[in-house]
């Protein structure tokens, strides 16, 4: 398999995108606190002073959104006019409206909420059973909101990006070779200039975040740790770049280890497989790897809007599995109920968990409410 890199990255909760994906997530886990039968399917749209939430919602409860963004958004840090968005000032639009009744008549008798094919991943790279690029970088932007929120690095602000590379050979990950910190900061922290940030917060960032989090092991002398390359990065959030829901897919899964299904997931209902199925395609995929059916494994599920069952399973091991991958197929199909109806009932989607999954990704997360991170199948995956 010789030598390759592969990078992913990962970005803050404050991140533009991310803030409307837990905008988005915190709408349907308001509704699903007091309607388990809702449907719901809300996107955000921030820029600078602006929240849009809008969308096709249907159910018997009322949900102050007005309220609910400024909740969120000053949750996450932007609660002072320091970081260029203010959630007690800015301005927000509500242009939420049903659901066609169309799509809810092939939904309602237990259908797929609509067509598109899903992905889920499993490997022996991390405990997670997750690829460690993508790993690593959750761990750095989950540590740089840790360091502000706890203000042991005071001056950073809620907006961040994270990117890992990480050096493979025969399919071993062996070194990271370069790590890149992107960090909202206040203008305390830059040099006389005014034109780049001090020596001395980039040594603080590197030692506080890249090394508290990046096992020595993984670091040689000729890594590459690159915090803040323009300079300085004063001006983000909302007032810097506009952000929508669902434009940090990879993100949210696997780091680009792997091909991504047709659709996002957050501020979506599990009625709607591009969550649900996807959810369980992660649940199929770590229980083959638990159950040391193969060391890593790509599970593509496929439906059609109104059936239940999907139009197709496929299983790729890549070689490693110690049974043929068309066998895995039938033992999922076995093992397995992938009727939407049936994914939410034995993932017990049906509650309000969802804002949590919004930032951070949706995998290698190990929640008491991430139901699909079980390994709890497979033992009826060995015994076939």
């Amino acid at each position: 398999m010789g030598k390759f890199l592969m990078t992913s990255e990962s970005v803050t909760e404050g991140h533009p995108d991310k803030v409307c994906d837990q905008i988005s997530d915190a709408v349907l886990d308001e509704v699903l606190k007091e309607d388990q039968k809702g449907r719901v399917a809300c996107e955000t749209f921030i820029t600078v002073g602006l929240v849009i939430v809008g969308g096709e919602i249907t159910t018997t409860c009322w949900v102050d959104v007005p309220q609910l963004v400024r909740q969120v958004v000053g949750t996450i840090g932007y609660s002072h006019s320091r970081y260029g968005f203010d959630a007690a000032s800015c301005a927000i639009l509500n242009a939420i409206g049903k659901q066609s009744p169309d799509i809810a008549q092939g939904v309602d008798p237990g259908g797929a909420g609509d067509q598109g094919l899903m992905v889920g991943y499993a490997c022996r790279e991390t405990p997670e059973l997750m690829p460690l690029p993508i790993m690593l970088a959750h761990r750095l932007t989950q540590r740089l909101a840790q360091v502000r929120k706890e203000k042991i690095l005071d001056f950073l602000g809620p907006d961040g990006k994270s990117q890992v590379t990480v050096e493979y050979q025969d399919g071993i990950p062996r070194r990271v070779t370069t790590v890149i910190l992107a960090c909202q900061h206040t203008e305390e922290v830059l040099d006389k200039s005014g034109a780049n940030m001090s020596q001395e917060a980039i040594q603080q960032i590197e030692e506080k975040v890249v090394r508290a989090v990046i096992k020595p092991d993984l670091l040689d002398d000729d890594v590459r740790i690159l915090i803040n390359r323009t300079g300085k990065f004063v001006i983000g959030g909302p007032q810097s770049d506009t952000g929508m829901t669902g434009r940090k897919i990879i993100v949210d899964t696997y780091g680009g280890a792997v091909p991504h299904g047709g659709g996002a997931f957050s501020g979506k209902d599990p009625t709607k497989v591009d969550r649900s199925a996807t959810y369980m395609a992660r649940y199929i995929a770590k229980n083959i790897i638990a159950a040391k059916l193969a060391d890593k494994c790509t599970v593509q599920l496929a439906y059609v809007i109104g059936e239940p069952q999907p139009v197709s399973v496929m299983i790729s091991t890549d070689g490693t599995g110690v049974v043929p991958d068309h066998r895995l197929e039938e033992l999922v199909r076995k093992h397995f109920d992938l009727s939407p109806k049936a994914i939410i009932e034995s993932l017990n989607l049906l509650r309000p968990i969802y804002r949590q999954t919004a930032a951070y990704g949706h995998f290698g997360r190990e929640h008491p409410d991430f139901t699909w991170e079980r390994t709890d199948r497979a033992d009826d995956l060995k015994r076939g």
